[in-house]
């Protein structure tokens, strides 16, 4: 066995996940669903992603080599992010990528610059902010006004009559995404209602975008994942079918990523110890939030189960060795009876976990194996 502790991913879930994807979008050549490789850059992941037919959304140049090192075609290559480097736009540049989604003026100069500097005439998206409230965490949620992501609407028009100028840029699309684990359907269909006040607004001036890229954001049941392993991709897709009044001609781009990935994998850890305080029980593991900081970073809830008992339960502080009180995985959790050398496995992991791990302490970075159920 892999040594502890390390991430397992479950390749036939995740196949599986990527048919029910398949399965949905298949009525509709216009739409085209970019894996979020932010949630997992995992080569065990990209594989299949790659077989499926997926393209790739990105946020860095470090991802944009993953990328293309993993197979995926520039031209299936999106690339977001609120503050980009030369060398990061240099290299779409330099390959060629579908799309460059801009979140500011300041951005849209620089990127002139450098596709002059490159004698290249670069495809954007603006990404704009709808001011759409997700429900969700405040750290994750990206589409309010208040944040620091995408460009008002109120600027828009400017912007554009102002981009349709250069000969450097040809502006194709409009971009929006409202946050992560979204978990309730009414922020997508305001989402939609938003899209589509704009578009009608922007046509009378004389500008249609050739794409809408609607973002990502759905959720997971983090919970119960086994009652609910692959989320409810027909309800959200069907907002899309259904809501999104498109002009002739023009395709929507999604980019999930957490929904596509995260029930299929699982940090799995060993009990170093199991300390006793008076009315308190600690289970204390060799991963710690280095490994999954996401209980650290929004309180978010994990389900843990304890693979090597089935004794009766108790309730444990499942904490791990970093010398932070905030490395906790989960507080008075109902757990069979945990002893020193048992394997707990942190479920719902594959997004946001291995891809966010640190080597705070001077730790080693978690390793990964697969499996593949039917």
């Amino acid at each position: 066995m892999t040594t502890t502790p390390f991430y397992r991913y479950d390749i036939g879930l995740l196949k599986r996940t990527l048919e029910v994807i398949r399965r949905q979008i298949s009525s509709r050549p216009d739409f085209h669903v970019h894996y979020a490789i932010k949630a997992n850059a995992n080569p065990l992941i990209l594989n299949p992603i790659l077989e499926a037919g997926l393209g790739i959304d990105c946020v860095s140049g470090g991802e944009i080599e993953a990328a293309i090192k993993a197979g995926f075609s520039p031209s299936s290559i999106v690339f977001a992010g609120v503050g980009k480097d030369d060398w990061e736009i240099d290299l779409a540049l330099e390959n060629g990528i579908f799309c460059l989604n801009v979140e500011s003026e300041a951005e849209l100069d620089v990127l002139r610059e450098r596709a002059r500097i490159h004698g290249k005439r670069v495809r954007i998206a603006f990404r704009v902010n709808p001011d759409v409230d997700a429900h969700t965490h405040s750290n994750i949620t990206t589409g309010l006004a208040e944040n620091k992501f995408g460009i008002n609407l109120e600027l828009l028009d400017d912007l554009i009559a102002h981009t349709i100028t250069m000969s450097e840029i040809s502006l194709e699309g409009l971009h929006f995404h409202i946050g992560s684990q979204i978990v309730e359907m009414e922020p997508f269909h305001e989402l939609c209602q938003r899209i589509n006040t704009l578009q009608k607004k922007l046509k009378s001036v004389g500008f249609t975008a050739r794409h809408i890229n609607v973002g990502g954001g759905l959720g997971i049941d983090y919970k119960e994942p086994e009652k609910h392993p692959i989320p409810d991709f027909e309800s959200y897709f069907n907002i899309f079918k259904t809501e999104l009044e498109l002009q002739p001609g023009q395709e929507v781009h999604f980019e999930l990523g957490r929904s596509i990935v995260a029930q299929c994998g699982q940090l799995v850890t060993k009990v170093l110890y199991v300390k006793e305080n008076p009315g308190k029980r600690f289970a204390i593991t060799d991963a710690g939030m280095t490994d999954l900081i996401r209980p650290a970073l929004y309180d978010a809830y994990h389900k843990i189960t304890n693979l090597s008992s089935n004794e009766e339960e108790q309730l444990y502080d499942v904490v791990g060795p970093i010398c932070e009180s905030s490395d906790t995985f989960g507080k008075n959790r109902k757990l069979s009876k945990v002893h020193r050398g048992d394997l707990l496995a942190i479920m719902s992991a594959g997004a946001y976990g291995e891809t966010m791990a640190s080597q705070y302490n001077l730790r080693r970075l978690p390793s990964s194996e697969s499996f593949e159920t039917h």
